[in-house]
């Protein structure tokens, strides 16, 4: 639904109910105060001019019943201000006796004399129209004398058609005035309507076409403000998942590629046993090695993958007791010892004294055969890998270093996240080096990379050491006071009994 063009629950329709209609409200309520009082201003003033031209007629008071239509032919006669306004001198019964105009009017309306006379201090005014319709302001004062008694009336009389042209003036001026203002509020409310709707249905749009797979879609930030803000972070985040989608594109196809190439080999040396039998023992045997061999990397690439989604759940644990780490690495570069002699490349192991820590033996070795397995791969025929161990104060630093291809200055940040691959063209899924990050942290460690393009890289583990509890040493003379101590409770508490005992014959004794 919509009201002027504006939907009812569009950010426009909210500051039109919440804004604009206030505005006006104020705008109204302003204009009529202001109003109300610019025109009882005027009244006043004209009632206080009025009230000081016609102060002379108090004189009446001083008159007698007899007197008093002479004085009020005297003072009509020399009133200096008829022109300004009327006065009527009226007697007790409220038949006007003279007029400053020179015109008697008889059975006109005269609602100030006849409230005039019931109020307590005899005055009374009335704003309204005369007989002919003239708007007027009137005022009614009762004369009396000093005994208390009525003599009569005056009554003083004025046009307001002049004043009312110039309230209405005012209140045409105030009704611009007002409306100027709100035009100047739909106006600035229009902009600022603008500033903030057009750019978030910028928003809406480019964040439809980024949920339907646009990742190169954009906004054009066009303020420095909480909306330019935004802007700013919608585009980040198409950027991310721009990223995000070609690691994940890198990632399927590497996966995919690590696990065609086993399963190539797997069919092909399977097919080629399965024909071999009975011919050629020696064919089926490597065939059979071959499968299982292939078989396993199939099955460590899937555990690692497994291991992923276990960290990105939160259910990756681990199972920690004393090891010794020194020969759990040892163990694990032996592995590959043999592995890189084949490609031409010399491991090196310089064993180092023991040291316990404590972890998980499998998820160690885990992280050991996934650092030293990259070192391998990515160093070149003629290259070096060396695995050395150092035990620092309270920690073991265990450093894998390579002479291998090395990582981008620019890549170095990035390789321990998910799905990540400085080189492409080595096998690999991405994830390992992120899951063994994740096992070096729950083992409170830390792994770091240190790499120079062209030169080699240095991944270093660090690992505190395991320090077994064992009971206090307690040397004989402390034994011996721990004894004498015991024997001096054990015959306090005895003495504490007999004098117990004492007092409840004493006590037994009285009673009797």
């Amino acid at each position: 639904m919509q009201l002027m063009g504006i939907k009812f629950k569009s950010i426009a329709f909210r500051w039109l109910i919440n804004t604009f209609l206030l505005v006006v409200a104020v705008v109204i309520l302003v204009g009529v105060i202001v109003s109300a009082i610019y025109g009882s201003l005027c009244v006043e003033r004209v009632r206080s001019l009025c009230e000081d031209y016609s102060y002379e007629f108090s004189a009446l008071k001083n008159a007698t019943p007899e007197t008093f239509e002479d004085v009020a032919f005297a003072l009509t006669d020399s009133f200096a201000y008829k022109t300004k306004l009327e006065v009527q001198v009226l007697d007790t019964n409220g038949r006007m006796l003279v007029s400053t105009t020179a015109f008697q009017t008889y059975g006109e309306k005269m609602p100030d004399y006849e409230s005039a006379k019931t109020s307590n201090d005899g005055i009374a005014t009335f704003r309204g129209e005369n007989s002919g319709g003239e708007s007027i302001f009137a005022c009614t004062n009762i004369v009396k004398n000093s005994k208390g008694e009525i003599l009569g009336a005056y009554r003083w009389i004025t046009s307001m058609e002049l004043i009312d042209k110039q309230i209405h003036y005012f209140i045409f001026f105030v009704i611009l005035v007002g409306i100027a203002v709100l035009g100047l509020c739909a106006f600035s409310g229009r902009f600022f309507i603008k500033s903030i709707v057009i750019p978030i249905q910028d928003v809406g749009n480019i964040a439809r076409k980024i949920a339907m797979g646009d990742f190169e879609s954009r906004i054009e930030i066009k303020s420095d403000d909480e909306i330019g803000e935004l802007c700013d972070a919608i585009n980040y985040m198409a950027s991310e998942l721009s990223s995000a989608e070609t690691i994940k594109n890198d990632f399927i196809s590497s996966v995919s590629h690590e696990l065609r190439t086993p399963l190539t080999a797997i069919r092909g040396w399977g097919e080629t046993a399965r024909m071999s039998v009975g011919s050629d023992e020696e064919l089926v045997t490597r065939g059979l090695d071959v499968v299982l061999s292939e078989a396993e990397r199939l099955g460590n690439l899937v555990e690692e993958l497994l291991d992923f989604s276990r960290m990105q759940s939160g259910r990756l644990s681990v199972n920690t007791r004393p090891i010794d780490v020194s020969e759990l690495l040892s163990t694990t570069a032996s592995m590959y010892t043999e592995l890189a002699r084949q490609q031409g490349i010399e491991l090196s192991y310089t064993a180092a004294m023991s040291a316990t820590v404590l972890g998980d033996p499998d998820r160690l070795k885990q992280v050991f055969v996934n650092v030293i397995d990259n070192a391998v791969k990515y160093t070149e025929k003629g290259g070096l890998v060396l695995v050395t161990q150092q035990i620092e104060e309270a920690c073991v630093r265990i450093l894998v270093k390579d002479t291998g291809v090395g990582i981008p200055a620019q890549d170095i940040d990035k390789v321990k996240e998910k799905f990540f691959k400085s080189n492409k063209t080595v096998r690999g899924s991405g994830i390992g080096l992120a899951v063994a990050d994740e096992i070096i942290k729950q083992h409170q460690g830390l792994l770091f990379l240190e790499s120079t393009e062209g030169v080699g890289t240095t991944v270093t583990i660090v690992l505190p050491l395991y320090e077994e509890e064992t009971e206090p040493n307690l040397e004989d003379e402390d034994l011996i006071r721990l004894d004498e101590l015991a024997q001096s409770l054990e015959v306090s508490a005895s003495q504490e009994t007999l004098e117990q005992e004492e007092n409840d014959t004493l006590n037994n004794i009285k009673e009797q």
